[in-house]
């Protein structure tokens, strides 16, 4: 591991120990506008948006969410997963979430050490650990029993208590998506001088509507939006047959071909390995139409949501690591993905 990447782990530990819970941002933007400012960076801040730019903010464009999962306090000592009160999905609206999501998420999170902060300044608000979990037939939504932390207020957000974890050629912790927004500013550290976009509330599926926001205001028409993230796969070996994913499209819309293609070649000039999620996803969803079982998503991701919104004012494509344990406290990625990864930004970058 070279210097510089061991600098950007450094970076990485400190980052996954701020929390960052959807819907509550405010405290992580903080940390993040100190950390780019000290890398050079100008930090602007707007609603549910950080934007970094260097001396040439039009060479390059990417995007990270920095949202994460995590809980919020709804009354004396009950808590809801904090996706789905941001997002407002309830049965109060008619948009509920299904009780299979909500049994999938209840046994995530088990046992698991958490800490309640306040929302704007990050202050420590007290240490749990989630005791229960179970569904109310009356509001038909997930509830949370903590220990420990019987004094919060409603509107406080409890984070999953986290630290970096490396065994091996791995990185493991709540990665999702801490892990490509430390990369991004890394960047800066590297001599990045285009423009870094840092998003709230992705996990609640609103975090297009603030980047769009921007690009309305500012930035005009672009097809050269890179947006970033982790890329989940069922098990290590799924996860081991390529260093980096890309993607031609998601649930709601096609990518712009050209950039694709010009990560593409990027990769093949490089020596990494990439594939492509979607491809990946519809070859599942062939084997399980054989056994006459229900498909798949292809997914949701920021770039297919601001595509559609903005019937390609805003165009782009993604480029992700690839992750076992996906939106867990275990998610694990590759050392080696991250580096062919980083590796790619400053190519693109020109850096």
């Amino acid at each position: 591991m070279d210097h510089r990447f061991a600098e950007f782990i450094d970076l990485l530990k400190s980052l996954i120990r701020q929390p960052c819970v959807v819907g509550a941002e405010h405290s992580f933007f903080r940390v993040l506008q100190r950390e780019l400012e000290e890398r050079g960076a100008k930090v602007t801040w707007y609603e549910g948006l950080l934007v970094a730019q260097g001396d040439k903010p039009n060479s390059a464009m990417f995007s990270a969410h920095i949202d994460r999962h995590g809980l919020i306090c709804t009354g004396p000592n009950e808590f809801q997963y904090a996706a789905f009160v941001s997002g407002h999905r309830s049965d109060l609206l008619g948009n509920a979430v299904s009780e299979e999501l909500m049994q999938k998420i209840s046994e995530r999170f088990e046992s698991t050490p958490v800490m309640a902060y306040e929302p704007w300044s990050g202050a420590y608000r007290g240490s749990g650990v989630i005791k229960n979990t179970s569904i109310c037939e009356f509001r038909n939504n997930l509830i949370f029993e903590l220990e420990g932390l019987e004094h919060l207020v409603a509107g406080t957000p409890v984070a999953f208590r986290d630290g970096l974890k490396i065994e091996g050629n791995l990185l493991s912790g709540q990665l999702d998506n801490v892990l490509t927004a430390a990369l991004l500013v890394h960047l800066f550290s590297l001599g990045f001088e285009g423009t870094a976009f840092f998003t709230a509330q992705e996990e609640s599926g609103s975090s297009w509507r603030y980047l769009l926001e921007w690009f309305r205001r500012f930035g005009g028409s672009t097809n050269q939006l890179i947006v970033v993230d982790t890329s989940p796969y069922p098990d290590r070996k799924a996860a081991d047959v390529q260093q980096v994913v890309l993607r031609r499209k998601d649930n709601h819309a096609h990518y712009n071909t050209q950039t694709t293609n010009q990560l593409v070649s990027l990769c093949e000039q490089l020596g990494i390995s990439y594939s492509f999620k979607d491809a990946f996803v519809e070859q599942q969803n062939s084997q399980l139409a054989a056994k006459g079982l229900p498909p798949k998503s292809l997914g949701s991701t920021e770039m297919g949501r601001i595509t559609l919104a903005s019937n390609g004012f805003v165009h782009g494509t993604t480029l992700q690591i690839p992750t076992t344990g996906y939106h867990t406290m275990s998610e694990t990625a590759s050392i080696e993905s991250c580096e062919a990864f980083l590796k790619i930004l400053t190519v693109l970058a020109e850096v």
